[in-house]
C-alpha cells in the first residue's frame, strides 16, 4: 500500500471510529463508550432526558418556545406509542389571569389509552409528569452578567421520560388494562400547579370518572432512595405495600412526608387518590447543576419496571376510596369554593402556595404536645377552613384525625393565622375553601421533628 492510500484509508477509519461512538446531539457528561452496554429501555431514557434537559430548550419555562418544544417531543411520541392525543401535539394552551402579574400562559399534552373491560374502561387512571422548569436568568460573574439555565434533568426530564417508557410499555399490553389510562405532561407545574388545575377544572369534563392519579416527579436519583408518597390514603398505601412480595428489582418505600409540592395536590383537593413516586430531595434541585450528568439511568430503569407493574394492578384493582368513611366526610360552607376553582387563588403574606403557609405560619408557631412526645405520639392531620371575602381564616376543622392532642395543636396556630389576601372568582372576593395536612414526627431518638423541611424542635 503507497503512501497517499494510507493516509486515506486511515482518514476513512478515523471518520468511521467518530460517527460509531459520537454521542446523541444533546447529550453531555459521557465518554464515548459510556451507552455501549445499556439495554434498550436505558438507551431511550437517556435520548429523553438528553433532549428535555438540553441547552436548546432553555430550561422550558412556562409559556416558553423550549416548553412548546418539550411539549411537541411528548406529543410526537405518545403518538408514536399508539397512544391517542386529546390536545394537538404541540399541547393545548390555556391562559390564567393573575392578580398583579401578567396573564400566565402555558400547555399540556394529553394522551389517552382505552382499556379493554366495557365495564371499567369508562374510568380513568391518571399518568402526569411536570412538562416545565424554571427557565434561564443570569448572574454577576466577576461584574459581568452571565447566563445560566435551569436544564431540569431530573426536575423533571427524567419524570417525562418515565411517563414515555410507561406509554410506550402499557400501550405494547393494552390488553392488560381493564380501566383507561389518561397520560399527561402538565404544564405551568411550577406556577402554584397551574396545568394539573386546568385539566381537571377546565379542560377534562369526565374528572369525576379519575379514580386515581400517579405523579412521577423527580425520578433520577435512586441512589438517594426511591419513594411513594400518597397523602395517608389507606388504599393508596395498600396498593404499594402490596407489591412488597413481587419479584421486582426495586421496592418504592411509603413515606409520610410529602418530598415536594407537584401535581398530586391538585388531585387531592378534587379527593381523588394519587401517589407521587419521586427518589426524593437532592442537592442539585432548582439550580442550573440539574444536569443530563446526574441522572442514574439504570436506576431508572428499575423504577420504571416498579412503575409499570403498580399501574397494571390499578388499573385492574378495586377502586380506591379517598375517605375511608364517608359518613365523616366535612360539609362545605354554603357559597365557598374549592381552592382549586377560583381564578385567582388567596395569598399568605408573598404567596398563594399552601406550603408557604405551612413554612412560614403553621410550621414556625406549632408546638409539639407534651404528652404526644412522651407517649410517641404521631401522625398526620387534615385541617379544613374558610377564607373569607374579607381574608379572616375560620370555620377550622379537622378533617381526617391523628390524635386529640395533635389535632387540637393544629387547630390552635391555623385559628391563628392572620389575614390573607381573599381569592376571587370571576372578578369578585369569595369565600374558599381549603385543606392541607399538618405532620407531626419523631425521630428515632424521640426528638419531634416538624416543618416541611424537617426542621428539629428542642
Amino acid at each position: 500500500m503507497n503512501e497517499g492510500m494510507s493516509k486515506h484509508f486511515l482518514l476513512a477509519a478515523a471518520f468511521l471510529l467518530l460517527t460509531t461512538v459520537l454521542p446523541a446531539q444533546f447529550r453531555t457528561g459521557t465518554g464515548p463508550y459510556d451507552d455501549l452496554y445499556d439495554s434498550e429501555t436505558v438507551r431511550s431514557l437517556k435520548e429523553h432526558v438528553s433532549y428535555l434537559s438540553s441547552a436548546a430548550l432553555e430550561g422550558r419555562k412556562p409559556g416558553s418556545e423550549g416548553e412548546r418544544e418539550a411539549a411537541e417531543y411528548v406529543g410526537g411520541l405518545l403518538e408514536r406509542y399508539g397512544i391517542d392525543l386529546l390536545s394537538p401535539s404541540s399541547g393545548q394552551e390555556f391562559s390564567i389571569a393573575r392578580e398583579g402579574a401578567d396573564t400566565l400562559t402555558s400547555r399540556n399534552v394529553v394522551g389517552f389509552l382505552q382499556g379493554w373491560d366495557k365495564s371499567m374502561n369508562g374510568r380513568y387512571i391518571v399518568i402526569g409528569a411536570r412538562l416545565d422548569n424554571l427557565g434561564m436568568d443570569t448572574y454577576l460573574v466577576d461584574g459581568v452578567e452571565t447566563p445560566r439555565i435551569y436544564f431540569g434533568a431530573n426536575g423533571n426530564a427524567s419524570g417525562l421520560a418515565m411517563l414515555l417508557e410507561l406509554a410506550s410499555r402499557l400501550s405494547t399490553n393494552r390488553v392488560l388494562l381493564r380501566r383507561s389510562v389518561l397520560f399527561v405532561a402538565f404544564g405551568a407545574s411550577t406556577e402554584t400547579l397551574a396545568g394539573s388545575w386546568y385539566f381537571l377544572n377546565r379542560s377534562f369534563s369526565d374528572a369525576d370518572l379519575i379514580d386515581a392519579m400517579v405523579n412521577l416527579d423527580m425520578l433520577g436519583t435512586s441512589e438517594r432512595g426511591f419513594y411513594a408518597y400518597t397523602s395517608a390514603n389507606e388504599d393508596m398505601n395498600r396498593s404499594v405495600r402490596a407489591l412488597q412480595g413481587e419479584l421486582l428489582p426495586i421496592q418504592a418505600e411509603l413515606t409520610d412526608e410529602e418530598p415536594y409540592s407537584s401535581d398530586h395536590r391538585a388531585f387531592y383537593d378534587r379527593e381523588i387518590p394519587s401517589v407521587f413516586f419521586t427518589t426524593g430531595r437532592y442537592p442539585e434541585h432548582a439550580t442550573g447543576r440539574d444536569s443530563y450528568g446526574i441522572v442514574d439511568f439504570d436506576g431508572m430503569e428499575k423504577e420504571l419496571e416498579y412503575i409499570y407493574t403498580y399501574t397494571v394492578s390499578l388499573c385492574n384493582g378495586p377502586r380506591p376510596v379517598f375517605r375511608q368513611d364517608s359518613s365523616k366526610a366535612p360539609t362545605r360552607e354554603a357559597g365557598a369554593i374549592s381552592w382549586n376553582d377560583c381564578d385567582v387563588k388567596p395569598v399568605f403574606l408573598t404567596s398563594s402556595d399552601p406550603s408557604y403557609f405551612l413554612e412560614k405560619w403553621v410550621y414556625a408557631y406549632l408546638k409539639y404536645p407534651k404528652y404526644a412526645v412522651e407517649n410517641g405520639i404521631q401522625g398526620r392531620v387534615f385541617v379544613d377552613f374558610i377564607i373569607d371575602e374579607s381574608g379572616n381564616v375560620r370555620d377550622v376543622k379537622v378533617s381526617r384525625s391523628a390524635h386529640t392532642a395533635l389535632d387540637e395543636e393544629a387547630l390552635r396556630v391555623i385559628s391563628a393565622s392572620p389575614k390573607w389576601r381573599p381569592g376571587r372568582h370571576r372578578g369578585k372576593k369569595v369565600k374558599v375553601a381549603m385543606t392541607i395536612p399538618v405532620d407531626f414526627r419523631l425521630e428515632k431518638t424521640g426528638k419531634p421533628v416538624l416543618g416541611i423541611n424537617g426542621v428539629r424542635l428542642k
